[in-house]
Parts: C-alpha cells; structure tokens; sequence
C-alpha cells in the first residue's frame, strides 16, 4: 500500500508555515526514493497544533503537529509513514482532547478528506442529503429544514425554514440562492475553512436550497481577503458541474441548479444582505431599507434566499439524518451546532464545533486553556468587533442566542477574542467607534455621523474632559445608533462601547484616578 501523507493547504496552517512543511516532506520522500501520495486537505481547527501533519497506517491516520520544515528528517527518521513515535507524535486526530470533545456535523469531514475529491465527499456521507431532497416535494423540504430549528449561522438567528418558505411561496420566473461567505468579523474562520477543507457540502446545501424553493441559480459571495477559498470553490463548482452534481439535471433529476462565485471588494458592510446584493449587482455596496424583505424582491428584483456558509453546509446533514436528528442538539430555541471559534490571547485557538449550551467559561477556560500569555483573562468579545465585552462575572452564561441577547450580548457568528488584564477597555470601545466610521456605507446619519462623534467623546473622556458628563452623552449616542441604524453595523456598534462601560468602568476613570487606583 502506497503510505498517504495528508498536509493541510488551509489558509491559517499556510500562515503557519505549511508549505514550507509539505515541500520538505516533496524533498525527503524523493531523497530516499520513498513513494508516497500527499494529499492537500484542509485544517481540522486545531490552530495550536498547525501544521499537522497526518499519516494513514494500517491501524488508522496518526498525526503530528505542530510540525516545522526542520522536524521533517527526523520525523523520516523515525518511521512517521508506520506512525512511528516522535516529539511531534499526536496520536489519532480524534482521540486530541481539543478535537475529542466535539460533536461533529457540519465539520464532520472538514480536515478529514481530500476537498477536491468527489469520490471522497461522498465515501464520507456527501450528496446523502441531495439525493433525498431530489426525491422530495418542496415543500416537504422546507418543513423539513423548519422543523429542525436551524437558525441563520451568520449572527441574526433568524430561522432559516421560515426564510425559504416565504421564497417559496413568492411567485417569480426567476429565483435566486445566495450565500453569504463575506466573513469579515474579527475571530471568525469557520465560512473560510468549510470553503478550503470540504467545498462539496457548501454546493450541495446550495443546490438543496434552490430545489426547496424554485431557484435555479446561486451565487457565493466571497470576501476578497479569501483567495484560497475563491480558488478551491471555484474547482469544486466545475468538478461538481461536470459530475452532473449541478447543472440542468441536479443528480439527473428534472431539477436544474447552477451556481458562480463572486469576489467581494473589501468592505465590511457588504456582510450586510442587501449591501451584498447591491455589491452583487455591480452597484456600490450601500444598505437598502426594508421592506421590501430579499425574499420577495431580492438580487435584481427577484425572490432571493440570502443564508451564511455554515447555514447552507448545515442542510446536508439534515437532509440526511432528519430533522428529529439535527434538533436533538443544543438548548432552548438554539438547536443544533455551533462553530466557535476561538481567538486572540488564548492558549488553545481554534475551530470548535459543538451542541450550543456550553457555558462561556467552559469554552474559554477549559477548551481555549485560557490566555495564551498565562495572565488572567479580564474580557470576552463574543460576535466579532460589534459584540459586547463580557467579564468574569458573566462567564456562567450558556452558549445560546437568547441567553446572550438577555445579557445584552450577541452570539453573531460565533468568534470569541479572549484579552488579559492588560487590555484598556476604554481603548476598545473607541476603537468599536473608529471602526464604525471607517466601515459604514454612509447612508444613515445615526452610524456615519454617530460613529464619529462618539469617537471625539471617548477622546474627551480619556482626556478627563467633563468624564460624566461626556459618558452620558455617549450612552445617548448609543441609543440613537442602535434604535436608528439602518443595519447592524450601526445599530450593533453601541454592544462593544456600553459593555466596555458597564462592566469595567474603572477603565474609563480620568487618567489621574485610573493611577492611583492600580
């Protein structure tokens, strides 16, 4: 049997030198004559461990991690291609705690397979899901993905059945499905490797979606910043075209799906549904009001199911297990899966996909090993640079869209960045402000004219400038912003800068206090 060596070409083990990695195993392999198949797959999540480097033995895949181009040798050296022991000796993969202690649905392959292999999708449970659903009424797909309590992955956690039923129940010539790959929030990954390390499930929840609601073309909007996944998408879309997977016979069904992929420009507000749709259009990327609702006068006027990555890779599963199967999962109405990921100053940073209801202490202290700098953990950001700082205190909160919107929080699409007690919260509630500025469209006066001046305020208040009275007023922009926005980008930007204030007020002392108080 000709050994297989599995090298990740996932954007963050790239970034953490695997290429350097994957060359110097090209060099061995021909230096000692050893024939052996890599296999470029995608990351499993574990980014501590990056690279890791995987081996198929006869007993099972062994991996090493976090492997350097200098370990290469001696990893030959001791017999890697027989899963022999060395200092970067891992195990099996799903026998690494980190990876152990998940529950695996929409990541069950991602790191595990060949992403451009269809025959290796579908050894591992790919296209069960469409296979089912080309054999379905509508309908009958619709109530299905309903009843299983999926909610938008992307941060609004709006139930996805309802989405598409109202684009199923709106009568238009042309229907469109667009996924949302814009994934521009600080800490967050978990679109971009599911686009690198297993593409097929991305098209085959799309394709899923179109035939659920009459739409027979898709479009994946994807952030310039995300080439890797661009390219790989790209391939999986012609490979999955040429096998008959989309096209005018979805799996040689009377359904026809197609789809393309687009590149975004850069802009964070193209995140934004009707921003993106506008960038889609080749218009600039400005948020349109509502109503009317893109499911019934969406992309170019028609009927459009706007979902998030994970959304849309999520459908498979439920297609193929049911959707008893997918509710069984998660707490209260948060059913299901949650992708976290996990960043910033943290010992254990990665991809962690579990049943929500885990509570943010667990995910921090014991899965992310807290901080990376060994210091003590003082704030959470949940929900990228929009979400609100959580302290310690709030740390007994479970992982689920309610419990964090009754603490004034938001799970968003669910990247934590962990600070120690260096950070200045101050600091970052004017940068939540700054950013808003530079990102907003400029369309409402509430976040391009609000952002601004609550960065001048915050500048007063570090200042000792009036501090009271000053932090009124910037809790009144706040209101303003988050009553009055338009979209999210307004109206979620008060998170970051009223946590900040609240739960660490100390911080936001005039400077003489603030010294003598440390």
């Amino acid at each position: 049997m000709i050994p297989r060596i599995y090298i990740p070409a996932d954007s963050g083990a790239l970034a953490l030198g695997a290429e350097k990695v994957a060359k110097a195993i090209e060099k061995e392999l021909k230096e000692r004559g050893v024939e052996a198949k890599i296999v470029r797959n995608g990351s499993r999540g574990a980014y501590f461990l990056e690279p890791m480097v995987e081996v198929a033995t006869a007993e099972g895949r062994v991996a090493y991690g976090p492997v350097k181009s200098s370990d290469v040798k001696s990893l030959f050296d001791c017999g890697f291609l027989n899963g022999g022991y060395h200092k970067r000796w891992l195990g099996a993969p799903d026998k690494i705690p980190f990876l152990a202690k998940q529950t695996r649905l929409t990541f069950a392959r991602c790191g595990v397979i060949d992403p451009l292999s269809l025959d290796s999708y579908k050894s591992h449970g790919g296209l069960n899901g469409l296979q089912k659903a080309v054999a379905m009424a509508p309908a009958d797909i619709v109530s299905q993905v309903t009843e299983s309590g999926l909610r938008g992955r992307g941060g609004a956690g709006f139930p996805t059945g309802i989405k598409w039923k109202t684009v199923l129940d709106t009568k238009s010539d042309q229907k469109y499905i667009v996924c949302n790959a814009d994934e521009g929030d600080s800490a967050t990954f978990a679109d971009r490797m599911i686009m690198e390390g297993d593409p097929f499930v991305l098209i085959e929840g799309m394709a899923i979606a179109g035939i659920a609601t009459g739409a027979t073309k898709g479009f994946v909007y994807v952030r310039s910043e995300y080439p890797h996944a661009v390219a790989t998408m790209n391939k999986a879309v012609a490979i999955a075209r040429k096998a008959g997977v989309l096209g005018a016979n979805v799996l040689g069904s009377p359904n026809a799906f197609d789809m393309e992929i687009r590149v975004g420009a850069g802009a964070y507000v193209c995140g934004e549904e009707t921003s993106l749709l506008n960038s889609l259009e080749g218009k600039r990327g400005v948020v349109r009001a509502k109503p009317p609702l893109p499911a019934i006068q969406g992309l170019f006027g028609k009927p459009t199911v706007i979902n998030n990555v994970i959304s849309l890779a999520s459908v498979p599963i439920i297609m193929d297990k049911g959707a008893a199967y997918y509710k069984d999962f998660g707490m209260g109405r948060s059913r299901g899966t949650i992708p976290i990921q996990i960043a910033g100053n943290v010992k254990h940073g990665g991809l962690f996909e579990t049943a929500f209801g885990l509570t943010l202490g667990e995910i921090v202290d014991e899965i992310g090993g807290g901080t990376a700098s060994g210091r003590p953990v003082k704030a959470v950001q949940v929900g990228g640079p929009l979400g609100a700082y959580f302290p310690r205190a709030l740390f007994d909160t479970p992982f689920d869209y309610e419990a964090f919107a009754a603490k004034d929080g938001l799970i968003g699409h669910a990247g934590i960045t962990v600070f120690d007690d260096t950070a200045d919260m101050m600091k970052q509630a004017r940068f939540a402000m700054e950013f808003c500025a530079i990102e907003s469209c400029g369309k409402c006066t509430p976040c391009r004219i609000g952002s601004t001046r609550g960065m001048e305020v915050l500048d007063k208040v570090a200042a000792g400038i009036e501090a009271e009275k000053n932090l009124a007023l910037v809790t009144d922009l706040c209101n303003t912003m988050k009553f009055g926005s338009l979209c999210a980008l307004g109206g979620f930007t008060p998170y970051p800068v009223m946590s900040s204030i609240t739960h660490f007020p100390e911080d936001f002392k005039p400077a003489p206090a603030r010294v003598a108080a440390e």
